[in-house]
């Protein structure tokens, strides 16, 4: 069975919108405006690369990530060679770009935990808010990668859903807090 990572910047009120300036959100870049950058603060997204076998995104994000991450040869050069999986019930095959790997097209959170039940290596979900909240929903999330932000944004797409559900335990796997404010928090989630 394979392990189902959502790894996400958040802010303190649970806000993922937007983080690196996408189009759109009146607070769009708020993990790099008024913080000081601390380099340690990222060794979790630099480990992820390293461990990851495949990674997952809804349709936003991959239609956000697919025109630009490909010619990210520097940053990204274990995303750009490892299988993709978009989760989404409207990208056709031929609105898939052709420059960034294997990607396959999953149209239901059975088909992600069909998926999950797969030989293979930890699958990382990058962005995709809507996305995450039905994963975590559904019971499909094994472990949280967090970046927590010293930021309240108030309004914004929100990582965890409001959803009437039972309680879900969490057990702390590292947790780290830099100087700049920025807590790095990974979770297991318990079953």
């Amino acid at each position: 069975m394979r392990t189902l990572i959502t790894t996400a910047f958040v802010s303190l009120d649970g806000v993922v919108e937007a983080p690196g300036g996408e189009p759109g959100y009146r607070n769009s870049g708020w993990t790099f405006q008024d913080i000081e950058f601390d380099p340690a603060a990222y060794e979790l997204k630099g480990r992820e690369q390293d461990e990851a076998a495949a990674m997952m995104m809804g349709r936003v994000s991959y239609e956000a990530f697919a025109p630009v991450w490909p010619g990210m040869t520097t940053e990204f050069p274990r995303y750009n060679a490892m299988p993709k999986y978009v989760v989404s019930t409207t990208l056709r095959d031929e609105d898939l770009v052709s420059n960034w790997g294997e990607i396959t097209i999953l149209r239901s959170l059975d088909d992600v935990a069909a998926l999950k039940d797969t030989e293979g290596g930890p699958i990382i979900v990058h962005g995709s808010a809507a996305l995450n909240r039905a994963l975590a929903d559904a019971d499909l999330v094994d472990r949280y990668h967090l970046l927590l932000f010293p930021v309240l944004l108030g309004a914004g797409k929100r990582l965890f859903s409001d959803t009437d559900k039972g309680k879900q335990n969490l057990k702390v796997v590292e947790s780290e807090t830099y100087g700049n404010g920025i807590q790095k928090l990974v979770y297991d989630v318990v079953r």
